[in-house]
């Protein structure tokens, strides 16, 4: 198997431990010995990664692709966000007919797989952005704060946190709520849907592992 290895930093995260150019160049060459996988080439580039449009934006991450398909080679990445956290980004990759590896995810991760990883780091992404937004739109709205021990704004603050949390449940099950359908017409007890997804590495939204009852909750909640 031939390799092409891409590695991307935003201008944002230079600097950040675990996502440098070096790093992600270090640990890919180390999958690939370990997987005896050849090197053919390196690509590089200093871009953002958001929007279904980045290809356009990321001249060498086209090249790369364009190299790896000329010599029939995989395109392998240390990170899936190394490439993107847009669902439909990473769709159009896989149209390409190119197949890419995520070193972190290991060769044997198939496109199934790949989609289901960037639908929840796109809603990470996009749950983060939400709950930035609404901290700086309260302390915007009330700079001085009520105090701590102030009974109504204890009740309003546990509100907010209940919404926020009812909201980013519904979110986090939309996003797996296709794969557990899919595994619901396959015929699929609630236990072996549970057994799946900790197969294949997907944490509940809490982090923890599944069972048939966090299964249950998604189906109901979904």
């Amino acid at each position: 198997m031939k390799a092409i290895i891409y590695t991307r930093v935003s201008t944002a995260e230079q600097g950040k431990s675990g996502l440098g150019l070096k790093a992600q160049l270090d640990s890919v060459t180390e999958f690939c010995q370990t997987e005896n996988i050849e090197v053919i080439a390196h690509y590089e580039e200093t871009e953002t990664g958001k929007g279904s449009n980045a290809l356009d934006k990321r001249p060498q991450l086209a090249e790369a692709l364009k190299h790896a398909k000329k010599i029939g080679a995989h395109l392998v990445v240390a990170k899936l966000d190394r490439l993107s956290r847009n669902v439909a980004f990473i769709s159009s990759l896989m149209e390409t007919k190119v197949p890419f590896i995520v070193a972190q995810l290991g060769k044997d991760a198939d496109p199934f797989m790949m989609h289901l990883y960037a639908a929840l780091s796109e809603k990470e992404r996009n749950l983060i952005s939400e709950r930035t937004k609404a901290a700086l739109a309260i302390i915007k709205k009330d700079p001085t704060r009520l105090p701590l021990g102030n009974r109504t704004n204890l009740d309003e603050a546990r509100e907010k946190s209940n919404a926020t949390n009812r909201h980013e449940a519904s979110t986090f099950a939309k996003t797996v709520i296709d794969t557990i359908q899919q595994c619901r017409n396959q015929g699929d007890s609630l236990p072996a849907i549970a057994a799946k997804l900790n197969n294949m590495g997907v944490k509940t939204r809490r982090g923890g592992k599944w069972y048939a009852s966090t299964v249950t909750n998604i189906l109901k909640r979904a």
